[in-house]
């Protein structure tokens, strides 16, 4: 039997003639090498993603804060790789857009049989129309304002649910409800839930990426696209067309040389601070978001270069008009969107209206819903319905999910002295498409006037938890334990909507 040293030990006859303190020169070297080597094996496996073994990983377990952002599999085999939300910030109203209330129009100007004297705002006043005329659209014949024609003419394609209901009237508790969950602040967005449980598919590029409005940031502002109590890394990057990453590039005066051999000695360097502080949610980060950074030096330029872009795709898009500077950067920053999950980015929250503004810089339309909905409308439809399009035409649209929404609907009345709707919580409308799908199919129902739901009536919690199935995720074995509550998504609630699914 040979020692540590390869030296045959005494218990065999033998008397070793070293003390057992001492260590020879050859046996120094060969150990120095072998954790030199096992340091960069390490590296390398957690830069891909393999370093899984002792992590207790299993998409709702590993809640090391050092955990690798590489590329995790599902619980199941999923039908989507990818998610887009495109987010109406303001609440638009689903009255004028696809959910159609022929009573409605019939009791214009009347009071609300047994509705509410008094809502969000103020006084209630008389029952509206819809202020846009409805017509059938697609094979389908689903019916569909003239506000966006656009994207009502993609109505086939389209997976619709009328009975969405939200736990609050205020926009930015509603904003954090569909966004994390929860109406409160503190909790984990759903790219940040995406971001933890199934990694990136690309290395050099954010998991997670925000495109803010060109009119400015939502309500709940990063709340949306924030990590919550999940580490640090998983968080949403923010950045538009207008406003791209800052201090992405080198100094003046730096070799390309120079920088790598900076990175490098730097990337050795956190590593080693790193394993002396393994729980350090926040350096691991920081690490995580610095090495991210110099990657993202080359890849970012590179995605959000849109002078590559043919004239014929910038006309699609609207990004070509002159007058309307605007539209033209909501389409730039669809443009983005779909530049960015050809890159394989996991989720892309692409935003449509900014803050609370009386309605001027989003779809809060409390005065003069129709004259603000003309503005916001003509800036939404063709852009997102060019970005559905061109997702379809480049084949991205079989393997990601998009899913429109906004935080709640609008009255079917007018407020008092005004021509605007106030908040409703009670039925409001959302539409996925793409990836595992159905087509040109509607799933529940508001009551004749669009009050409230008044069949199949459906939680926040339940659109969730059907995106989380369609990425091949278990809603309730998402989890991370925090302040001793195993914490999800969905909270203790949601059921996959069956129904809209291919």
């Amino acid at each position: 039997m040979l020692n540590s040293c390869g030296v045959p030990s005494e218990q065999h006859g033998f008397q070793s003639t070293q003390s057992e303190n001492t260590v020879t020169r050859r046996p120094f070297l060969g150990q120095t090498v072998n954790a030199l080597q096992s340091i960069a094996l390490l590296h390398l496996l957690q830069s891909d993603g393999r370093l899984q073994a002792n992590t207790g990983h299993s998409l709702g377990n590993a809640e090391s804060p050092n955990r690798s952002v590489g590329s995790q599999p599902p619980h199941f085999p999923a039908r989507a790789n990818r998610v887009l939300v495109i987010f109406c910030a303001g609440a638009c109203s689903q009255l004028e857009t696809w959910d159609y209330k022929p009573e409605l129009i019939r009791r214009d100007g009347q009071p609300m049989p047994g509705g509410p004297a008094v809502t969000f705002q103020g006084p209630a006043g008389n029952l509206a129309r819809p202020q846009y005329r409805f017509r059938p659209r697609g094979e389908c014949g689903k019916m569909v304002s003239d506000l966006l024609p656009q994207l009502g003419s993609l109505v086939d394609e389209f997976a619709f649910v009328h009975s969405l209901t939200s736990r609050t009237n205020t926009h930015g508790p509603a904003e954090n409800y569909i966004s994390t969950g929860f109406a409160e602040d503190g909790f984990p967005s759903m790219g940040a839930w995406l971001s933890y449980a199934l990694g990136t598919e690309n290395r050099d590029l954010p998991t997670f990426v925000a495109i803010p409005d060109p009119r400015g940031i939502p309500q709940a502002s990063v709340n949306n696209w924030g990590p919550g109590f999940l580490p640090a890394v998983f968080q949403g990057t923010a950045f538009n067309s207008q406003q791209p990453i800052r201090h992405l590039t080198a100094p003046s005066g730096i070799s390309a040389r120079s920088d790598q051999a900076t990175r490098d000695l730097l990337r050795l360097m956190n590593s080693q601070r790193q394993l002396q502080r393994p729980a350090d949610s926040e350096l691991a980060a920081r690490i995580a978001s610095y090495e991210l950074a110099g990657r993202m030096q080359t890849s970012v330029p590179e995605v959000t270069d849109l002078a590559a872009e043919p004239e014929h795709i910038l006309r699609m898009y609207g990004a070509d008009d002159a007058e309307n500077e605007t539209r033209a950067s909501f389409a730039r920053n669809c443009i983005l969107a779909r530049r960015l999950l050809e890159q394989g980015v996991r989720f892309v929250q692409l935003f449509n209206g900014a803050y609370a503004s009386g309605g001027k810089l989003n779809w809060d339309g409390h005065q003069e819903l129709r004259d603000q909905y003309d503005v916001h409308g003509r800036i939404l439809d063709q852009p997102a319905a060019a970005l559905i399009r061109d997702l379809q035409q480049r084949g991205l649209l079989e393997d990601t999910l998009v899913v429109w929404c906004t935080e709640f609907g609008r009255m079917p009345m007018f407020q008092k002295g005004a021509r605007g709707r106030d908040h409703n919580p009670n039925g409001f409308t959302a539409f996925l498409t793409g990836a595992g799908v159905r087509s040109g199919v509607s799933y529940g129902l508001t009551d004749e006037l669009g009050f409230r739901v008044a069949d199949k009536p459906l939680m926040i919690h339940d659109l969730n938890a059907t995106i989380l199935h369609l990425l091949g995720i278990d809603h309730e074995q998402l989890t991370w334990k925090h302040n001793g509550i195993s914490r999800r998504l969905t909270d203790v609630h949601g059921h996959v909507i069956s129904e809209i699914l291919s």
